[in-house]
């Protein structure tokens, strides 16, 4: 028991600073809603900017560190399985039946694509694939489990999230300005939401000016962009020779994350009338609070002037991919029909 109010302890400093700071960014979006009756910039977006903004005037000490981590991971974990229960697997299917299958090979071509463009701008072959795999699949996710098995250095990790963490912020705030600018409905927002943007959380925010349903449907495709995380890295570990070990062929599994499970069985729990309708709202509203906090750990993990020490090169590579990565999205909802 006592190791276990340890680890409380342990937590307590940081999850409460990312508490704080999502109750901010409440207020901030109440008193946006007060002063000009809309909501322009979302609470899950306000505790991004919060965190930055806090991020890059205090140095954070290593006692907020553990509950920071806990809450820009695990509690986001939660969120995201949660939101499995307010998706509504007829809107999704709205969509169209060509989206599951589009999906996989626009992560193949800008995964090849990013490489390429990696590679001409000089960057080392390992460097280039980090950087190719964090724009096309889930950011620092797919960085942190693809480079032990491409045997990058921890330089080339550390460079490649750092712009990934600047940049996925920029594309939060930016992203929703081309909804008035392309006339993007909700269904076609929602999905270029989910192709184009890094991380889960960041999707959330992403699509939240544009309204729930963009919410449910962009967090249904950068799923279906996670999901592509584990064939591309069993990809590489066979590519590598290291695939197939003493004890067998590595399970899929290892690299489907739980709460992307988790996510997929209150989805079909849902469709299938297992979960009362009425629970969606009230896991909605506890999957956004907890998302809110989730931004603001995220927002403290990032140092604006990081920016001044990134390579040039990479910050190239990486902004060609993500620019490819968008006009193939583009290109994808308009052959899809996305209406």
């Amino acid at each position: 028991m006592s190791s276990v109010a340890s680890h409380l302890q342990r937590l307590a400093p940081g999850v409460l600073l990312c508490l704080a700071v999502s109750l901010a960014a409440y207020g901030l979006e109440w008193v946006e809603w007060a002063l000009t009756g809309h909501r322009a910039l979302d609470a899950l977006v306000i505790a991004i900017l919060l965190g930055c903004v806090l991020r890059s005037f205090w140095q954070i000490g290593p006692g907020w560190q553990p509950g920071i981590g806990f809450t820009g991971k695990t509690l986001l974990e939660v969120a995201v399985m949660l939101l499995g229960a307010t998706l509504d697997g007829r809107l999704v299917a709205a969509a169209g039946p060509g989206l599951v299958p589009a999906v996989a090979l626009l992560v193949l071509l800008t995964l090849g694509l990013g490489y390429g463009l990696s590679r001409a701008l000089g960057l080392s072959p390992r460097l280039a694939m980090l950087v190719a795999c964090g724009n096309s699949i889930c950011g620092n996710s797919a960085i942190a489990a693809v480079a032990p098995v491409i045997g990058a250095e921890a330089r080339d990790v550390a460079a490649a999230i750092a712009f990934t963490a600047v940049l996925g912020v920029l594309v939060v705030l930016t992203l929703p300005l081309l909804i008035p600018v392309l006339d993007l409905s909700q269904a076609q927002y929602g999905v270029m939401a989910g192709l184009t943007v890094y991380a889960v959380p960041q999707v959330l925010a992403a699509a939240a000016p544009a309204g729930a349903f963009s919410v449910q449907l962009a967090t249904a495709v950068k799923l279906l962009r996670v999901l592509m995380l584990g064939p591309m890295v069993l990809l590489f570990s066979l590519w590598g020779r290291c695939g197939t070990p003493a004890g067998g062929v590595r399970s899929l599994t290892r690299f489907v994350p739980w709460f992307i499970l988790g996510f997929l069985g209150l989805a079909l729990a849902r469709a299938a009338g297992l979960l009362p309708e009425a629970a969606a709202a009230p896991l909605g509203t506890l999957a956004h609070g907890l998302s809110v906090a989730a931004m603001a750990a995220l927002g403290l993990g990032v140092d604006l002037r990081s920016l001044k020490r990134l390579s040039g090169r990479v910050s190239a590579a990486a902004l060609g991919a993500l620019l490819v990565l968008a006009g193939l999205s583009l290109g994808l909802i308009w052959l899809l029909g996305i209406a």
